[in-house]
């Protein structure tokens, strides 16, 4: 605990920027939730930070005093001389208020003291107990990289940036302000303050500020000569703005004389009390600080075993290679009733690669690793293939605890492990996906792939996969791994596994996020593993035709496009396209990129074919084509599984903020549908003998959520009404009536109505429509004069975002936005338009997954032997025997309508188109 110990020369006082921490902790780490649903995301940075400064500063430069400083509220002094200071700054975040308490509990839980005082900020303290301190002759470290604190930088006093550990004294100043620390005060004055709302001088920032300071020696002289200085606009405003800059001095100069009621001699630095901090942090539920904390006391650590924080010990994981010791763990397993599954595999498709083996951890430590179809490696047996357990009989044993209904199988992007023990014969539940958990609570925050977790959660460093099996043309199969690598690597998956669940599953209900987990997230594995070993016939001739036809037209695109440069050249070169355009032809527009190279991008092409030069039209023609043919029918053929005859995709569950679903080898998310040669590409996509493919589509339902959730009255009872929207919003903007309407003027309506769901500028909006800016402008203007009720809602989200930093969807989705408050306009702007568009695009995403979830019990309790296929955005695809094409398309329909009921009533109704035909590209 602190102790009583007189300053004198001798000392070393440290003072600490206790308001300064909590802000840097708050936003450098993601929100956190202990059980009990407090937010203490802002104490676990602020006591980690603590503890890395206690620990940094063992040995010699160890302070003999030390104390936390904190600002005591928002009103101070200064708000009594310019009520003006400080008024543009927001209210603490919501979820940091409650924090603000804890904080000062847990500085007294580190045995430090804690100090504030009415009417003063923390700077005014610290620069009152620094200057005590000097005076007695001791050293001073202030622990803060506040701006505003280096005016007290001398001899006596420096900083340390606690963050990246680095000091600042007279030069660090001189190298951020271009003056010397005690002309740091006269540079503020003048640059002024905009986060703070001090005046300065406007037209003057730190850099002309510390010009004209070192010329003219101080504020005060620069004042009184001001009119000496030559360039106009800058001695207009000086004069016009003297009593500005006296008025932020006054403001920026921190106090020396505050009348503090706690002496130096009380901050003498202690060891804290072991007993009393882990007791704190266990109760905030800080499982690694603990551990950390404990070991640098020399208290009691925990246990090893059983603690989802103990260090991990890779030698300690079991290599099972007898049917005894099988037995054993899966006794174990039984005991346990949690368990982390993870399988082993010589490909990345779950569809067609071959189980090499299988891990299980019971609790944390206690981990194993059975493989099953490793080739060699093991110098033990002189290089042949090692003992292993027969395949079918370990699987066999290991089915009675996978499809055991007592026993919770844990995973990480569990939808693989499901697809490959399924192709093997078990149906793995019930189960829980790390993954999913973490998404659910921190989507739009970081990845959540295993490694990046573990080091996130637990602070280890998993073992790659680049390093046990090699990258490149010498790169092994896992299958040729020796034993004892992969269980280290394997065992290891999942022992963090199980650890990263215990840790994350208890903030799901902290947060208020359970319902979206086990209704949007935990079911899907299971239907996209349904889905993804079902994969989707295409007509290998229809995409060679396609590839064919493809090849003649880009061949047709080239021949003219060498026509028009007068040469031939290379269309898949940038630079040649920049050289000719730009270079040759001297055409208007050109750019250069970072390189030096013209940039030919989609865009600068877009551009000039719409201003009539055909050149850069039959680029894009070419390009068109070229994807189509490379993406789609070529690489559609290549990717056919030769086993099954179909094409299996991969989808994604947390590749996006909001919540829709990503596919990949191959996408099939993105097949274009706008073009008449992008819609030939869904007629490749056919069914099987005696089968239909059925697509289902839900009709304008982001436009629908928005009317619903912005609650435009309007738009609603044109839904309900079954009006056309866009030819509705045309007539209200444009004032022509409904039976008039022509369609030149919809389409500017639909172009404004999806615009706007996306956060749409003047800029894009006149993109879109080939008009000018102005009456791009015009038209929004209009548009939210007509429905006001769309742009409260969009200022509505904005604001929300801001204060919260997340948003939520209708059912509880939260999508985090930390680029709201980015220092950079163009990305808070970005983030200001993703604050509007992701309620609607989650709500969207939400109402498709339930939708998933519930059809294949649907299609189940019908008799029906129909498959669901494929998600592409808004759509379902199923694969139905002709019989039941009827049957399915009114059983769909129903199921998708209804799928946002009972967690929500929703105001408009649900439209869905659903055909049956023999491809794809018919029942669209």
């Amino acid at each position: 605990m602190a102790v009583t110990r007189p300053v004198d020369s001798s000392s070393h006082v440290y003072l600490v920027d206790g308001s300064g921490y909590i802000f840097r902790a708050y936003h450098a780490l993601p929100p956190l939730t202990r059980s009990d649903g407090t937010p203490v995301g802002a104490v676990q940075g602020f006591c980690n930070m603590l503890w890395k400064l206690l620990e940094d500063l063992k040995g010699e430069d160890q302070p003999t005093h030390l104390a936390v400083i904190f600002d005591h509220s928002s009103k101070t002094f200064r708000n009594e001389l310019y009520d003006q200071y400080k008024a543009n700054r927001p209210e603490p975040p919501e979820d940091l208020v409650p924090q603000f308490k804890l904080i000062r509990e847990a500085t007294q839980a580190f045995e430090l003291p804690c100090i504030e005082m009415e009417g003063f900020e923390a700077d005014d303290l610290i620069a009152t107990y620094a200057r005590l301190a000097a005076e007695k002759g001791a050293r001073v470290t202030v622990a803060s990289s506040d701006k505003d604190l280096m005016q007290l930088v001398n001899d006596h006093v420096t900083m340390l940036d606690p963050m990246k550990s680095k000091r600042i004294g007279h030069d660090e100043v001189v190298e951020k302000f271009g003056v010397a620390p005690d002309r740091v005060i006269d540079v503020q004055s003048l640059a002024g303050d905009s986060v703070d709302n001090v005046p300065g001088v406007p037209g003057i920032g730190i850099k002309t500020a510390a010009q004209l300071i070192n010329e003219y020696g101080d504020l005060d002289a620069l004042l009184e000569r001001a009119g000496e200085i030559k360039q106009p606009k800058r001695r207009e405003k000086l004069i016009e703005h003297a009593e500005d800059a006296r008025i932020s001095r006054t403001l920026v100069t921190l106090k020396l004389d505050v009348p503090i009621t706690d002496e130096l001699d009380v901050f003498g630095a202690a060891e804290p009390d072991a007993e009393k901090l882990v007791g704190f942090l266990k109760s905030m539920e800080f499982r690694t600080l603990t551990r950390r904390v404990e070991e640098g006391l020399g208290g009691p650590v925990a246990d090893e075993t059983g603690d989802a924080t103990a260090p991990i010990d890779r030698s300690k994981y079991e290599t099972v290679q007898t049917v005894e010791a099988l037995e054993r763990w899966i006794e174990k397993s039984r005991a346990a009733r949690i368990i982390a599954v993870d399988v082993e595999t010589d490909a990345l498709s779950a569809v067609a690669s071959r189980l090499v083996g299988v891990s299980l951890a019971t609790a944390p430590g206690e981990a194993c690793y059975i493989p099953l179809g490793h080739e060699g490696g093991d110098l033990a047996d002189g290089g042949g293939k090692p003992e292993q357990i027969d395949e079918g009989e370990a699987l066999g044993r290991l089915k009675a605890i996978l499809e055991n209904d007592a026993i919770l199988k844990v995973g990480q992007n569990f939808k693989y492990d499901l697809a490959v023990f399924q192709r093997y014969g078990v149906r793995v539940a019930p189960y829980d996906d790390t993954m999913l958990i973490s998404y659910v609570q921190a989507a739009g925050l970081h990845n959540h792939g295993m490694d990046e977790l573990s080091e996130r959660y637990i602070g280890h460093k998993c073992i790659s996969f680049k390093e046990v099996c090699g990258s490149g043309k010498s790169q092994k199969r896992f299958s040729e791994i020796d034993l004892q690598t992969a269980t280290e690597y394997a065992a290891e998956d999942a022992d963090v596994t199980l650890r990263l669940w215990e840790i994350l599953k208890a903030g799901l209900a902290g947060k208020g996020l359970s319902t979206v987990y086990e209704t949007l997230e935990r079911p899907l594995p299971q239907v996209l593993t349904d889905m993804e070993l079902a994969g989707v016939k295409v007509d290998v001739a229809q995409l060679s035709r396609l590839s064919s036809d493809f090849a003649q037209k880009m061949a047709e695109a080239e021949e003219t496009a060498h026509d028009l440069a007068g040469h031939k050249f290379n269309l898949g070169s940038p630079k040649q396209i920049g050289e000719i355009l730009f270079g040759e032809m001297g055409l208007p527009g050109g750019k250069k990129t970072k390189s030096g190279a013209w940039s030919t991008d989609a865009a600068v092409l877009d551009e000039l074919a719409e201003q009539g030069h055909d050149l850069p039209r039959a680029l894009l023609t070419w390009r068109q084509f070229a994807k189509l043919k490379s993406t789609y029918s070529d690489a559609l053929k290549d990717a056919i599984n030769p086993n099954t005859g179909r094409v299996h995709t991969s989808f994604s569950l947390a590749a996006t903020t909001t919540g829709r679903l990503s596919s990949s080898e191959p996408n099939l998310q993105n097949i274009p549908i706008r073009t008449e040669e992008g819609r030939k590409i869904r007629e490749a996509f056919t069914a099987e003998p005696g089968h239909v493919i059925v697509a289902a589509d839900y009709s304008q339902i982001e436009l629908r959520l928005l009317a619903h959730i912005a609650d435009v009255e309007a738009l609603k009872q044109a839904f309900r009404e079954g009006q056309d929207i866009h030819a509705l919003t045309a007539s209200e903007m444009f004032g022509v009536p409904l039976e008039d309407m022509d369609p030149g003027t919809r389409r500017n309506a639909k172009a404004i109505n999806f615009g706007i769901i996306y956060g749409i500028s003047a800029f894009g909006l006149a993109n879109n429509l080939g008009i000018g800016r102005d009456e791009a402008k015009r038209y929004i203007d209009s548009y939210f004069e007509k429905f006001p009720g769309i742009k409260a809602y969009m200022d509505a989200m904005k604001e929300e975002a801001k204060a919260k930093g997340c948003v939520n969807t209708i059912f509880g989705r939260r999508i985090h936005l930390p680029g709201i408050k980015d220092k950079n306009p163009s990305v808070r702007q970005f983030t200001e338009r993703q604050a509007i568009n992701a309620p609607i695009q989650g709500a969207a995403a939400d109402i498709i997954r339930r939708a998933m979830v519930r059809m294949p019990a649907a299609l189940a309790d019908a008799g029906l032997k129909t498959r669901m296929l494929l998600q592409v955005h808004d759509e379902l695809v199923f694969e139905a025997p002709e019989s039941e094409a009827d049957q399915v398309i009114k059983l769909v329909t129903e199921v998708m309508m209804g799928a946002a009921a009972p967690a929500q009533s929703l105001s408009v109704p649900l439209e869905v188109e659903a055909k049956a035909a023999s491809t794809w590209g018919q029942a669209h």
